[in-house]
Parts: C-alpha cells; sequence; structure tokens
C-alpha cells in the first residue's frame, strides 16, 4: 500500500491526524512506526505504520522525533 484515498481512512486515523498536526505525536525509535500521542502510546499500535505507508505523516531527521504531516496528509485534512 503506497497511497490512501481520502474514503479508505477510518475516523481513527483522521483523528490521529488531526493530533499529528497540532504537534501532539512523535514516532518512536522502535522498530516499525511505532506513535505516541501526549506522551503515551497510541492504541492502535499499526495507525502510524499505515499513516507513514500511505504517505501521510513522516518524520524530518532521525529517530525518535516529532511526526509530521506530509503535503498528502494536509490535504486529507483540509478536504476532511
Amino acid at each position: 500500500m503506497t497511497r490512501t484515498s481520502f474514503t479508505a481512512l477510518c475516523h481513527r486515523d483522521r483523528v490521529v491526524l488531526k493530533a499529528v498536526a497540532a504537534g501532539r505525536c512523535h514516532i518512536a525509535a522502535e522498530v516499525g512506526v511505532v506513535l505516541t500521542i501526549d506522551g503515551m502510546g497510541c492504541c492502535d499500535q499499526l495507525v502510524g505504520a499505515r499513516l507513514s505507508q500511505a504517505g501521510l505523516i513522516a518524520i524530518d531527521g532521525a529517530r525518535p522525533g516529532p511526526a509530521r504531516l506530509t503535503a498528502a496528509g494536509r490535504a486529507v485534512l483540509d478536504a476532511a
């Protein structure tokens, strides 16, 4: 999966994208794309990988670090 359309995202995905946009999410240094929101592990263990593989979130530089929206992620939120 390399791209996700707006309609394929569930409500939880959109909420996590909003949290990323607000600067509340970090990508941990662990294997995969493990998201923390407000310092706590996200209850959906696969959401980070799902949004990353869809090209909606990314990290600048090395891990751990803050998650950021990509242009595609911003477009999805703007369309919501």
